[in-house]
């Protein structure tokens, strides 16, 4: 059987044998299916080594390798996008990658290791007889809600973005974070009753604190900012379980208010 060369591959070892796999017997081998080696293939991951005089795909002990290392990071959760960049890029910064891959792992792990807890909290009221007492359930929902509030989060920012705010966004600043938006709310609302404008002093200053209390948010990245921007555009599409701190009149009050300090600063 020929093998006709499709690329330079690098010279194996001495004493290894690169060996010549049909498809069937290369995915056997791998462990996985001839249209994952097709897609593969497709998507510029994985070409065969070389081809037959008839055409069929060839491949080798080389490819086994590239394969395992695909399989490996898909396995971890690499998108098969961003696998590609690593096996074929020599500046990827694989350890980053890593770690980064690493810290989302860790963090479903511990939302697993929670809606767990949640649960066998539950079992334990059933079986003590407390059925009346709903607050295990209400903990295993608020768990599963802050899951699907996370995954809804990726729609609006990159898994780089995601990761900046896992690194800063610590139970300390959460708290500061809610502490301050709930004081705004009510004291917009008292501006509201007082009857007080957004083109007034007090509807700069409560402006103000609102841009300091986003910039907690955003950590001044210029990115994240026009992704918020875009969440808080696609109103229309949020879950239900996601809600502005605060109500719709307040929530103008503080976008008018916001408008003439930008009017006055240009």
């Amino acid at each position: 059987m020929t093998l006709t060369q499709r690329q330079t591959v690098k010279p194996l070892g001495r004493d290894t044998v690169n060996r010549t796999y049909q498809p069937h017997e290369f995915a056997q081998r791998a462990g996985v299916t001839i249209r994952a080696l097709h897609h593969y293939d497709r998507l510029g991951l994985l070409k065969p080594s070389g081809r037959t005089a008839a055409g069929y795909r060839l491949y080798t002990d080389r490819d086994l390798v590239r394969l395992e290392q695909i399989v490996a990071l898909k396995f971890i959760g690499f998108p098969l996008s961003q696998i590609r960049e690593v096996l074929n890029r020599a500046d990827v910064d694989v350890m980053a990658m890593l770690r980064q891959q690493r810290q989302i792992i860790a963090e479903k792990r511990d939302h697993l290791d929670r809606a767990i807890r949640a649960i066998e909290r539950a079992e334990q009221a059933l079986a003590s007889g407390e059925q009346t007492d709903w607050e295990p359930f209400r903990k295993i929902i608020e768990v599963i809600q802050m899951q699907t509030r996370k995954d809804w989060m990726k729609k609006y920012y990159t898994e780089e973005q995601l990761n900046d705010l896992r690194q800063r966004w610590s139970p300390e600043v959460q708290a500061e974070s809610e502490r301050g938006w709930n004081e705004l709310a009510r004291d917009v609302e008292a501006a509201i009753a007082r009857g007080e404008t957004p083109e007034s002093e007090t509807g700069r200053r409560l402006a103000e604190r609102r841009q300091k209390l986003l910039d907690m948010f955003t950590g001044g990245d210029s990115g994240i900012v026009a992704n918020l921007q875009k969440l808080y555009a696609d109103k229309a599409n949020w879950p239900a379980t996601f809600k502005k701190p605060y109500s719709d009149a307040v929530d103008q009050f503080l976008c008018d208010a916001a408008k003439r300090i930008v009017k006055t600063t240009a």
